[in-house]
């Protein structure tokens, strides 16, 4: 293989690796404050225009558990869907404005999560290429590959 198409192949595999990270999103919400034991986040991934992931972290140490999608719900009159742990303990998510509303059916579990910035801070730090770039797109992930 000549030096030219090795160089046109090496730019079409980054090319289409470009094409495919871009295509690759995650919307991140939330609650208290990170390397805290209240912290907890809910990470909504899609890709290839579909839903896929659901990771909830939570704690100081970041433990993290792979939850299900499970159906779209209404909790008092609101559109929202649920989220399965591993364990069946389900979680409705109720998007509120810019924010998403965590409860469950008995409403003993019940917080205002905000969408969280992945991102350098004052210039330190990397830039999240998948993540969210603020939180009306956010919302727009959440509305576009959970909610319809």
């Amino acid at each position: 293989m000549s030096l030219k198409q090795t160089l046109m192949l090496l730019l079409l595999v980054v090319a289409t690796g470009a094409i495919a990270q871009s295509s690759m999103k995650v919307a991140n919400y939330a609650y208290g404050q990170p390397g805290t034991d209240t912290y907890e986040e809910f990470s909504f991934w899609a890709n290839n225009g579909k839903r896929t992931t659901i990771s909830y972290t939570y704690g100081k140490d970041r433990k993290e558990t792979t939850l299900q999608f499970a159906g779209q719900s209404r909790l008092d009159k609101k559109a929202g869907f649920t989220v399965q742990f591993p364990n069946q303990y389900t979680l409705q998510i109720i998007p509120v404005g810019n924010k998403i509303e965590v409860m469950d059916r008995q409403k003993k579990y019940r917080k205002t999560f905000h969408w969280q910035y992945e991102g350098p801070v004052n210039g330190i730090g990397t830039f999240c290429t998948v993540c969210a770039e603020d939180e009306k797109e956010a919302m727009r992930l959440l509305q576009t590959y959970y909610l319809k």
